[in-house]
């Protein structure tokens, strides 16, 4: 019984056989479903013939249209045993022989013209100088192969695909440029053959020239072993862009785009924006029909266990590019609140808002502080302060570009103030250039009162006193500035009234300081816990929960942090300088400072 049994287990045992040839080869032709990966092998197989111009051309010729690959390599020398060897490459032995630099090896690349039209053309001249042609037709499994006579043997290989398939026509030769400077963009660089493509439908030429990254070029990366095989890693540190993707390639040869849609390296640092270049595995295994992918074997075991070192070297080096960032991005928003605040003195009435004031004959500028923000348990970010400098006095020469321009905008500062019945208040107008730039002279001014009672003496200068009538009411006064024949109008709404705030108790700082000048800010990350922000009134810091909800909501996008630290800045300066107001005047004087902050943060 026994022996009957293992009689049976021998009878049962064999070897697998491919039931139908032509069904098998249908499914390898098939198997390649992207026609510029087609186009790519084809221009490979090039390469590997040691060709140093490659010619594409896409035309149209008697109504059908057509792909043509020219080039100077060694050419074939046995059709016959590339059509009757399919999945049986030639490469495959040269690569046993020790031959290097050549892609492919299983004798299914030319199949794939059936991803791109009806009927390939090869015409080649091998070493025995004889010109051959060998045809091809999709879902034939037919060839033909005969002499082509011609008074000048060719030379290489010429390789014409007709019929083109009515979805590939729409790739244009700028498209097929793109997709080979990536795809092949090592194989081009190491071999230095020159692709040049002719595409005669638009009547444009192309040059394809490897890809060239933008960022910055990453040195000192940790040594990358494997005993399978080389791998080489390029990578850049570029600006957070959608586009930025690390590529993975075999022999210079692009595998795929990006190296996170592997399941392993779909994480950070692999997926971040911030890096881009190749890392190229001479050892993988790539799937013979698409190739496209790979296959996960003890080569790709060896590959990814070789990569861990890269993921600490990535962290690290993306954190500091994001501090960097950071810290800029800081420096800048402080410099336009501090400009927005600056502008909206102008508005406002000075002797109610004097910690605004900025010393005449200065300017501001943007500094790190100097300060152990450690110590006092704050934030180790970057903290900007603006500091008043002194400006070239007017003896000096001014550089150019702080050389006022004609005339282009004026303003009335205060542009809106509330006054008592009876009282008098001080006016000036500011003439400015398109760029903002306060003009010293070559104007005139003409005062008038728009609506409304009130007298205003000197109406023809610069400064002027305005004084109230004896009557409540809203008053509208106007400037005309005018540069030879342009003319700007210029306003302020006076509001008079018989109740006023008493403007003695919101002068100065909360500490009793007269203090004046434009705070700076830092961060504390205090997650969970409700306050956006406090005012430190002894560094003069406006320290900013960055662990807030709010916070992490408004910097996800650039516009919509910048407001919302402009008005935390409304917030604190106004509580600081307002101890004593009411909710009610509080929130007005909040609304008063962030509208004229808001208009000029636009510009």
């Amino acid at each position: 019984m026994g022996k009957k049994k293992q009689q049976k287990l021998t009878l049962d045992s064999g070897k697998l056989k491919i039931g139908n040839n032509w069904n098998a080869i249908t499914i390898i032709a098939l198997s390649q479903n992207n026609p510029l990966k087609a186009i790519a092998e084809f221009v490979e197989n090039s390469i590997d013939a040691k060709a140093k111009n490659i010619t594409i051309i896409r035309g149209k010729l008697k109504g059908e249209t057509y792909l043509k690959i020219i080039d100077d390599g060694e050419g074939i020398d046995d059709f016959i045993y590339v059509a009757t060897h399919i999945g049986d490459s030639i490469k495959r032995k040269l690569k046993k022989q020790g031959t290097t630099g050549i892609q492919g090896e299983f004798g299914i690349g030319l199949l794939s013209f059936w991803t791109v039209g009806e009927e390939l053309n090869i015409t080649s001249t091998g070493k025995s100088g004889e010109a051959k042609r060998i045809k091809l037709i999709k879902n034939n499994p037919g060839y033909q192969i005969r002499d082509v006579h011609s008074l000048f043997s060719p030379t290489g290989t010429e390789l014409v695909i007709k019929s083109i398939l009515s979805g590939v026509r729409q790739l244009s030769g700028e498209k097929i440029q793109n997709y080979l400077a990536s795809e092949l963009r090592d194989r081009i660089s190491r071999t230095g053959v020159k692709i040049k493509i002719l595409d005669r439908t638009s009547r444009k030429e192309f040059l394809v020239e490897p890809r060239k990254f933008k960022g910055r070029l990453l040195h000192d990366i940790p040594a990358i072993r494997s005993p399978l095989g080389e791998i080489y890693c390029e990578l850049y540190l570029n600006e957070p862009l959608p586009e930025n993707q690390i590529g993975l390639y075999k022999l210079g040869t692009r595998v795929i785009p990006s190296i996170s849609k592997i399941e392993h390296f779909n994480c950070y640092p692999w997926n971040s924006p911030y890096l881009e270049g190749i890392i190229d595995a001479s050892f993988i295994q790539l799937t013979p029909g698409t190739r496209d992918g790979f296959i996960y074997d003890n080569a790709y075991e060896s590959f990814i266990v070789s990569l861990d070192p890269l993921k600490d070297f990535h962290v690290s080096i993306i954190d500091e590019q994001k501090k960097a960032e950071d810290d800029k991005a800081s420096k800048n928003i402080l410099k336009r609140i501090t400009r927005a605040l600056q502008d909206a003195f102008h508005h406002l009435p000075q002797e109610e808002y004097s910690w605004l004031q900025i010393k005449p004959g200065r300017k501001v500028e943007i500094v790190k502080k100097m300060t152990s923000i450690d110590e006092r348990n704050l934030s180790a970010d970057p903290v900007y302060i603006s500091k008043e400098i002194e400006e070239k006095s007017g003896s000096e020469q001014k550089e150019f570009f702080e050389i006022a321009g004609p005339l282009y905008s004026a303003i009335i500062s205060p542009s809106s103030l509330i006054i008592g019945v009876g009282d008098k208040k001080k006016l000036k107008i500011i003439a400015r250039d398109k760029s903002k730039r306060q003009l010293d002279s070559g104007y005139f001014v003409k005062w008038y009162v728009d609506e409304g009672e009130g007298v205003i003496d000197n109406p023809d200068k610069e400064f002027v006193q305005f004084s109230a009538p004896l009557e409540p009411g809203i008053i509208s006064v106007g400037a005309i500035v005018t540069q030879d024949e342009r003319e700007c109008l210029a306003e302020c709404i006076i509001t008079v009234t018989k109740e006023l705030i008493n403007k003695d108790k919101f002068s100065g700082n909360s500490d009793g300081s007269s203090k004046k000048g434009l705070p700076g800010y830092t961060f504390q990350k205090a997650a969970g816990e409700l306050w956006r922000s406090r005012f430190d009134t002894a560094t003069s810091l406006i320290i900013i929960n960055n662990g807030h909800a709010d916070f992490i909501y408004a910097s996800k996008a650039k516009s919509r942090k910048l407001k919302y630290i402009a008005k935390l800045f409304t917030k604190e300066l106004v509580l600081s300088n307002f101890p004593e107001a009411s909710r009610e005047n509080l929130m007005e004087r909040m609304i008063e400072l962030q509208m004229y902050m808001e208009e000029n943060l636009r510009s």
